[in-house]
């Protein structure tokens, strides 16, 4: 967690930007509704959106406080409001889609308590945590493992189209070549309470990709909690979902 270091105040928002998102809350913590948007510059015959800022309305004073997004290009602004620390005043979070077939989203979580900004989650960050291999073996399998927390995921391939089979597997069963995939940044990042608490988690989800980005073999599913100063995987632990193909751990 840190505090942002181009934060600054302003009396209101540019003329020339667009509301794209809002939300109200008590985000600063003295128990009055504060006032969160999301604005930005749409581009012509496009729903691409420029020089996206996430701006702040005091709701005790009304002075409004801007914060500028280190990534501020994107399609698809959008705000949720909750309490992601457990200390009972709203925390921000910021998603974004990439657009393009990669499916990538952009997320940031922000602290405003005290009217000080600080990230609590950053894309970038969360995606140069965790180190993956995606290997293929033998008998039709796939092996992903997270160096980072030393888990271990294998995919059963034997189900997959005879004819990608036929490309990649002997007759029997063996590899005709060595073949790594690999394990995607950020796609999407839900706000989940698993637990019923009244506190938020967030749900990772990252495609797990074949031979070729529109080769998806799953998706690796982390649950985050929050912990001292950040986010960390529930009892270090993820999680791997294949559609029509059987995963094993």
């Amino acid at each position: 967690m840190y505090t942002y270091p181009y934060f600054y105040r302003q009396q209101q928002p540019s003329a020339t930007s667009n509301i794209l998102s809002y939300a109200k809350g008590d985000v600063n913590g003295d128990f009055i509704e504060d006032q969160v948007y999301l604005v930005g510059e749409k581009t012509p015959d496009s729903p691409y959106i420029i020089n996206i800022t996430l701006i702040i309305q005091d709701g005790h004073t009304n002075l409004f406080y801007s914060v500028p997004l280190k990534t501020n290009t994107a399609y698809q602004p959008r705000l949720f409001l909750g309490d992601f620390t457990g200390n009972g005043v709203d925390d921000i979070l910021i998603s974004m889609d990439s657009g393009g077939s990669g499916g990538y989203g952009f997320y940031y979580l922000y602290s405003f308590l005290n009217n000080q900004a600080q990230v609590l989650f950053d894309y970038e960050t969360f995606d140069e945590t965790y180190e993956y291999e995606v290997n293929y073996q033998d008998q039709y399998k796939v092996e992903v493992l997270n160096k980072t927390l030393g888990l271990t995921f294998i995919i059963n391939l034997s189900n997959r189209d005879s004819d990608y089979l036929s490309e990649l597997y002997n007759k029997d069963g063996t590899l005709k070549a060595p073949l790594q995939g690999s394990v995607s940044g950020l796609n999407t990042l839900y706000p989940v309470d698993f637990d019923g608490d009244g506190v938020y988690e967030l749900f990772a989800f990252q495609r797990i990709i074949g031979q070729y980005n529109a080769d998806g073999l799953g998706l690796v599913q982390t649950p985050l909690t929050w912990k001292d100063s950040g986010f960390v995987p529930f009892f270090d632990n993820q999680y791997v979902a294949v559609l029509g193909m059987s995963t094993d751990v």
